[in-house]
């Protein structure tokens, strides 16, 4: 006798090995962080297979879970096609959504895949730019939906989520041991009166090395070693790193993640785009 699979433990599965944790997934799921543990052991027991190892500090895949998680997401995204595709085709059209270029990763591309594979037939057009500008184009209609960094939440916002900022260099870098201390920022970025703001409070001589009004030339004269910079902590590019100053560095302040949404909203695709929004960073605050 032939037996199925639970799709929906299927998920739960593939969210943990995402997320790297039960807790994370739960919120990325929107479950309670037992629905999700009570799914994970349920599709142990069906296959009579241990997925995940759960002897160290933080969860890791066995070898027959990394198996699996290969059929999931194989099964998954079918099922997700299918059902995208026979449920949601009268949805067509373009939503504009607004995203400052340093908080980006990791949160939107997981938002964009599940925009993508629930309404196949909408657009989604990323601007991706400092927070005064997006709250301009907010503001004249020229976004749907936009995310923010600022230090408070205004009426029409609703905050996210609230991070602080780390400092960032070049993996194994030396130019935060240097004195001036050399920045990197570009001109409209938020984070950059704050943080000349602390290393002056700190005592702390520093000198803009490199501006531009390039996110991607800030990061590669970061990359190189030429200079620091400052973002949300967990938004890092992988080339790279927090710096481990050791107390050589003062402490950056938190900044808030908020949402704006349109009023009124012109389609529902917009409303569902926003609760997907809160709830990938659920995911993360969790």
């Amino acid at each position: 006798m032939s037996r199925n699979l639970d799709l929906t433990a299927l998920r739960s599965f593939a969210a943990v090995a995402d997320a790297g944790g039960v807790t994370r997934a739960a919120g990325f799921l929107n479950l309670t962080q037992s629905a999700v543990s009570m799914q994970i052991k349920r599709l142990e027991e069906s296959l009579d297979l241990q997925l995940l190892d759960r002897s160290g500090r933080s969860v890791a895949l066995t070898a027959a879970g990394e198996q699996v998680l290969g059929y999931a997401r194989r099964l998954l995204a079918l099922n997700d096609e299918a059902i995208a595709r026979l449920t949601h085709q009268s949805f067509e059209g373009e939503i504009v959504l607004g995203v400052p270029s340093d908080i980006v990763y990791p949160a939107i591309p997981r938002v964009l895949k599940r925009v993508h594979a629930e309404y196949p037939r909408m657009r989604v057009t990323l601007v991706s730019s400092y927070t005064r500008r997006l709250k301009a184009l907010f503001a004249r209609g020229d976004c749907d939906l936009i995310l923010t960094t600022e230090d408070s939440t205004g009426p029409e916002g609703e905050q996210l989520i609230e991070l602080p900022l780390a400092w960032i260099g070049a993996p194994g870098g030396s130019a935060w041991k240097s004195r001036p201390l050399p920045l990197a920022f570009e001109h409209n970025c938020i984070f950059r009166v704050g943080v000349q703001e602390a290393l002056d409070r700190a005592g702390i001589p520093w000198v803009m090395a490199v501006e531009s009004d390039s996110t991607r030339s800030i990061e590669a004269s970061v990359s190189a070693d030429l200079a620091v910079h400052a973002l949300v902590e967990g938004a890092e590019p992988k080339y790279l790193e927090r710096i481990p100053h050791g107390g050589a560095l003062p402490e950056l302040a938190s900044t808030r993640i908020n949402l704006y949404v349109a009023d009124p909203v012109h389609s529902p695709v917009i409303t569902a785009t926003a609760e997907m929004i809160r709830q990938t960073f659920r995911g993360i605050r969790g």
